[in-house]
């Protein structure tokens, strides 16, 4: 099959070429990808995956072959999942409960740009507990986590408040939804919040942490910053009830894919979630999209069509 593949001479690592066809197990379907998206955690799996491999989370597409035991959507059926590598591939083996079928009406390749980054959004603010009414920050707000952070804090009754480091970025986040949009997280006046959903990590994480409210939790769910994050000596004690600082990726926040997808996907074709792709084009034009997401002019996702 035609892929995406690893390779340290192209440009971010990953150039279309040929790999095996996938060979599903029993409880698999197998999908004729027609949209990926690209992720910035890919870029770093790029680094370290052996030449040839298939990379990726996210893809959409059309069930070619249904699942052996039965279960699962039909041939035909249009999809969308999340899995452990094989998402940059022209065919894709996915777990039947990592997949969810896609609303009539919702475009395929907006549905791709779901699993990881409105997913990882959904489940740190499921996380954090009941929305309504409470002060949520969300950093790094203008990338694709962040957006969709943004839109369902609000969707949830928060009063959302953006951290966008840019001009550009702060007038894209507000067009969000956002009930205020700042340029750091020093900017933030009027009290204290009770959730912080932060994708930057470092010195931002830090500040972030100390605006929190007694019993507020910290998302952490990104480290755009690629930089160590210090708290002050002293700022976890004295709180009548305790802050956290909190990840999805423990304690099985994975878990449930397919209603997780079920939700967001009704919540676009409901018109209620926007899905922001600042990138879109063929997939021969990798390199391209992953300049666009290095360099952090990326407003929103990238997507790539399969074709």
């Amino acid at each position: 099959m035609r892929a995406l593949i690893v390779d340290p001479e192209a440009p971010g690592r990953l150039r279309l070429g040929e790999a095996p066809d996938p060979r599903p197990e029993p409880g698999q379907v197998l999908v004729e990808v027609r949209h990926t998206s690209l992720n910035a955690a890919e870029l770093w799996f790029a680094q370290q995956a052996a030449l040839g491999e298939v990379i990726g989370f996210d893809a959409a597409g059309v069930v070619v072959d249904a699942a052996a035991d039965g279960t699962g959507p039909a041939v035909g059926s249009r999809v969308v999942g999340f899995g452990e590598g094989g998402g940059f591939g022209a065919l894709r083996a996915m777990d039947v409960a990592d997949v969810a079928v896609v609303p009539d009406g919702v475009d395929l390749g907006e549905a791709a740009a779901l699993p990881v980054a409105a997913g990882t959004a959904l489940r740190a603010l499921d996380q954090a507990g009941a929305l309504l009414g409470r002060r949520v920050l969300v950093t790094g707000a203008s990338g694709g986590v962040g957006g969709f952070a943004v839109q369902l804090a609000g969707l949830g009754g928060a009063h959302v408040i953006a951290v966008a480091g840019s001009e550009d970025g702060r007038r894209w986040v507000s067009e969000l939804g956002a009930d205020a949009v700042v340029g750091g997280v020093d900017e933030v006046t009027a009290g204290a919040v009770d959730v912080v959903i932060d994708t930057v990590g470092g010195d931002q994480l830090a500040a972030a942490y100390g605006l929190l409210a007694s019993g507020g939790s910290l998302q952490s769910i990104g480290w755009a910053s690629g930089r160590e994050a210090v708290l002050p000596v002293g700022s976890t004690l004295g709180s009548t009830a305790p802050k956290a600082i909190v990840s999805v990726y423990n304690g099985g926040g994975l878990t449930d894919r397919q209603a997780q997808l079920g939700r967001l996907l009704a919540l676009v074709a409901a018109g209620k979630l926007r899905v922001p792709v600042g990138w879109r084009g063929p997939w021969d034009k990798i390199a391209d999209a992953v300049e666009a997401l290095s360099s952090r002019r990326l407003r929103g996702k990238a997507v790539l069509d399969v074709n």
